[in-house]
This record gives C-alpha cells, sequence and structure tokens, in this order.
C-alpha cells in the first residue's frame, strides 16, 4: 500500500504479512451510500474539506450540488482531507453519513442539526434500529 501511513491522522493498519492486500475503504457501503460530485473552488485561496465534514457545510467558496450532497461526507481516510485549488474542480467520492446521522453544522442555518429527519423535502432517513447500532452504526 504505497503512499500509506501507519501513525497518525489516515494511518491505515494491517495484520501482519496483509501488508500488500488491497484495502477498501467503506466496502459495505450500498449504491445508495455512495455519490459523485464534481466541486469546483470559485474563490481565490486554497480551500480543504476534512473527512467528515458534512459536505453542504463546506466553505462556500466551493460550488457543489450541496442539496445532493446532504447526508454525505468525503470518501477518504478518517483524519484526511481533499484540497481544492483556486478555479479548480474536480471529481470526488461522497459517502453517506452514519451513526445517529446527527449534524450540528458548523455554519448556522445552512444544514439540519438531525439528519434522521431527512433533506428538506427528501423522504425521512430511517430510524437506526439496535442492529444498526450492534454493527457499530448506531
Amino acid at each position: 500500500m504505497s503512499g500509506t501511513t501507519t501513525s497518525g491522522p489516515g494511518a491505515i493498519r494491517v495484520a501482519p504479512g496483509r501488508e500488500h492486500e488491497m484495502l477498501e475503504l467503506n466496502a459495505d457501503r450500498t449504491d445508495d451510500e455512495r455519490l459523485t460530485l464534481v466541486v469546483t473552488n470559485t474563490g481565490d485561496r486554497p480551500v480543504q474539506i476534512g473527512s467528515h465534514l458534512h459536505l453542504p457545510d463546506a466553505n462556500s467558496a466551493l460550488e457543489l450540488d450541496r442539496a445532493a450532497a446532504h447526508g454525505f461526507r468525503l470518501d477518504v481516510p478518517s483524519g484526511t482531507s481533499r484540497r481544492f485549488e483556486p478555479g479548480a474542480s474536480a471529481e470526488v467520492a461522497a459517502v453517506a453519513l452514519r451513526g445517529r446521522r446527527r449534524v450540528p453544522g458548523i455554519q448556522r442555518g445552512k444544514t439540519s442539526a438531525d439528519l434522521a429527519d431527512g433533506p428538506q423535502g427528501g423522504a425521512p432517513v430511517p430510524p437506526v434500529t439496535p442492529a444498526d447500532e450492534g454493527a457499530g452504526r448506531g
């Protein structure tokens, strides 16, 4: 696994003897839990999005389909980020947030505090079940 670290943010640790096996992040995600978006930095400074930021809360200089991105984060290793240079566009992969789906929102009025209610005008997200909690998704 070239380009990976063994300590610190984004570290990937594997069992001895398995270092050369392919590792797929979020392999258990369904097609409904995946999204591809185009992000354009319309600002004059580089902007980074962290691994667990709710995408609609991203810097307002980033142009993206925020309605489609509701309830999603970047599909990158935990603790890492993606940098967008001024004027550049990039296609990014995103995955649905899991767990209790409660997102406080870093920009007041921009996003819902509770994704369990679904996006505005959208269907509610099913509640977390005991099976979800047992699988670490609650």
